[in-house]
């Protein structure tokens, strides 16, 4: 036991290693352009403020959206998803997958539960003893089973996922807007130390590194920032992208998707004032989606939903549809085709 006690420890201290990278980096370019650029190289004093206001806005967004993200805890499922004791001594009883199904089907009726395994089966994680709820996905490197988990990252060392995915989002935008600060300041002295036009002083190098580095981090970060960004207007999380959410007419890539607007909100909060900023303001408690039945695109979701007397006709947002269990949010539009959404309730 003791070995794999130490064994786990350090592995916990090496995973800060990136963490520690990253503000290494952040900590030799807030040096950099502060002292090597604005006080030791620009000459003009309203130039030297100015960026130095700039720079300092941007610089305080990204390191409060890092930070959030890296100390927000994973969000892990309610109690309400464990198995109840009576059941649970006999799940464990059980040798038979099918009958060990058979109890979590009992249990998963009363539960806003409806994606599953490949095989049709509830999703159930062993090691946490939970009923997963829908997006939920078990981390082997946080050993925990995380709401609407989108991947374990090693630069924050962290989960990102419904707790803190709006932070992870916004770190990836001020830090791409931090680039492009530095870069579009000190380009300008960049050239002028490249072409000998100003002295070779220390300065120099942490300059020209400068401009260097920043365009590098720039043009990695800005791909996973248009990644992320194309996967909240589509309401999908990494997972989902590469697997697609199987729910009881089968897998659908666009199963929690209700149009661009509404995947947006639901990440960011309805209230836009507070988009820009690290504090929560997304929708839901993460236990439960706003769902959509295969084969309706979500752009026409609402007009099919009109159709079928769901909401009204001035386009009411999906968010008004009642409220109902599986059994009975299943309707059949003209033709048979399966037309229903599925609203759980809000926290």
């Amino acid at each position: 036991m003791a070995p794999s006690h130490a064994l786990r420890c350090c592995k916990r201290v090496l995973n800060w290693i990136p963490v520690l990278f990253i503000n290494l980096v952040v900590g030799w370019s807030y040096y950099a352009y502060v002292v090597e650029l604005c006080v030791y190289t620009i000459p003009n004093n309203a130039e030297r403020i100015s960026y130095l206001v700039i720079f300092h806005l941007f610089f305080g967004m990204f390191i409060w959206s890092y930070w959030k993200t890296i100390w927000s805890k994973p969000a892990t499922p309610s109690v309400a998803f464990a198995l109840p004791r009576a059941e649970k001594e006999q799940f464990e009883k059980e040798q038979r997958a099918e009958a060990q199904q058979e109890v979590l089907k009992k249990v998963a009726r009363n539960l806003p539960v409806y994606t599953r395994t490949a095989g049709g089966a509830i999703r159930y994680c062993d090691y946490c003893q939970v009923i997963k709820p829908d997006r939920c996905h078990h981390c082997s490197t946080c050993e925990m089973c995380v709401l609407k988990m989108d991947h374990h990252c090693p630069w924050v060392n962290n989960c990102v996922g419904f707790s803190n995915y709006k932070f992870f989002v916004l770190f990836l935008a001020y830090a791409t807007l931090y680039c492009v600060v530095i870069c579009s300041t000190v380009i300008r002295y960049f050239i002028q130390f490249w072409t000998k036009q100003l002295p070779d002083t220390h300065a120099k190098f942490h300059i020209l590194f400068l401009f260097f580095v920043a365009a590098l981090f720039f043009i990695s970060i800005v791909s996973l920032l248009s990644y992320h960004l194309w996967l909240v207007g589509k309401n999908r999380t990494t997972i989902e992208a590469f697997r697609a959410p199987i729910f009881a007419n089968g897998a659908d890539k666009n199963g929690f998707s209700l149009g661009f607007s509404r995947n947006v909100v639901e990440v960011f909060g309805d209230q836009a004032k507070y988009w820009i900023f690290p504090v929560f303001s997304g929708q839901g408690d993460g236990h439960s989606f706003i769902t959509r039945l295969v084969h309706i695109d979500p752009e026409q979701a609402n007009s099919v939903l009109q159709q079928n007397g769901k909401i009204p006709v001035d386009g009411e947002a999906l968010g008004s549809v009642m409220q109902g269990s599986e059994d009975n949010s299943k309707d059949k539009a003209d033709g048979g085709q399966l037309v229903a959404v599925t609203v759980d309730s809000e926290p």
